[in-house]
């Protein structure tokens, strides 16, 4: 059917005063739209942002591919992010806890182990106790003090990061080990892709070398702390015994895990990168290099990432819930 005559100028997808989630560095938070305003022929929306529970001096444009709608898919993003940085700062926290601020009794044997938990915890800022809410936000001095790392990461990657997470935490099901295609054969064919814009011996090739080293040592100490959901955990114990057989043909996590979680380590980077000693342009030359790294990965994750998940027998699931 033709379009009316009168069907008018277009309209934006989100609307003034509403309810939204909304991108902050690598984190969800929840939102309202104070304004809206366009470029030309109606593309490129901006919208004036408030973000829940923070002074409106923290109010600020933002593009449209920073806001997402208020669902409970997104939220389940927001949950899985928020999580996700807590139990990376468990340790500091716990060593060094703030005025006013709470003990976190979790487990720290899976940072991933928190989406079994309830996230709507009272907690306290400099204003005094907060209401509960559909998931915590940060407190508000750890909002002011987060580096300003940022590693921006493809909407269709953060999608199959959200449908990863359900696969495991809702349907109960897991990524088939070993992978075929592993963490060492993603990075080696990043290695073959970027090794030709490099001239050998330079300091660039020297870096793009190191760079994919430090992947594969943070893949390989990270995926048993801060990597798996609970639900994982019982696979990976078994992966692990197999490692330490002679005649396995797999030693350990880079050539044994895949995508799926190396996109989870991707999104834990920055976090990780803050809790450095770092120099500011030593961070900013990393944070170009993984750029490029997660830029090429995007464009080929339909290659890596398996396109089923296993449903594991009932005795895994037992064993799952018991640990």
């Amino acid at each position: 059917m033709a379009p009316s005559k009168n069907a008018g100028p277009p309209q934006p997808p989100f609307t003034k005063d509403e309810r939204v989630l909304c991108f902050h560095m690598e984190m969800l938070y929840e939102a309202k739209i104070l304004d809206v305003k366009t470029g030309e022929n109606g593309e490129n929306w901006q919208y004036k942002i408030h973000y829940k529970g923070w002074k409106s001096s923290w109010d600020d444009w933002v593009p449209q591919d920073r806001v997402r709608k208020f669902t409970d898919e997104n939220k389940g993003l927001a949950q899985h992010l928020m999580a996700q940085t807590r139990q990376l700062q468990q340790g500091k926290t716990a060593k060094q806890p703030k005025k006013g601020g709470r003990a976190n009794g979790s487990d720290l044997s899976s940072a991933r182990g928190s989406e079994e938990r309830t996230a709507g915890v009272t907690t306290q800022s400099g204003r005094g106790p907060r209401r509960n809410r559909d998931y915590e936000m940060e407190h508000e001095d750890n909002f002011h003090n987060r580096p300003s790392i940022k590693l921006p990461m493809a909407d269709h990657l953060k999608a199959m990061l959200v449908d990863d997470w359900e696969n495991v935490t809702k349907s109960q099901h897991l990524v088939p080990l070993p992978h075929p295609h592993p963490v060492e054969e993603i990075l080696n064919d990043y290695l073959a892709h970027e090794r030709p814009n490099r001239q050998a011996g330079s300091a660039s090739f020297e870096i793009l070398e190191e760079i994919i080293a430090g992947l594969r040592e943070y893949f390989d100490k990270c995926l048993g702390r801060i990597l798996l959901y609970r639900f994982e955990r019982p696979q990976f114990h078994e992966m692990h015994q197999q490692w330490n057989t002679a005649d396995s043909k797999h030693k350990g996590p880079c050539d044994t895990y895949g995508a799926e979680h190396l996109s989870r380590l991707l999104v834990s980077l920055p976090e990780l990168i803050a809790q450095t000693n770092m120099d500011q342009q030593s961070v900013n030359r990393l944070r170009e290099e993984l750029l490029k790294f997660t830029t090429w990965f995007g464009r080929h994750a339909s290659k890596y990432f398996v396109s089923e998940y296993e449903k594991p027998g009932q005795d895994y699931i037992e064993q799952a819930r018991a640990a």
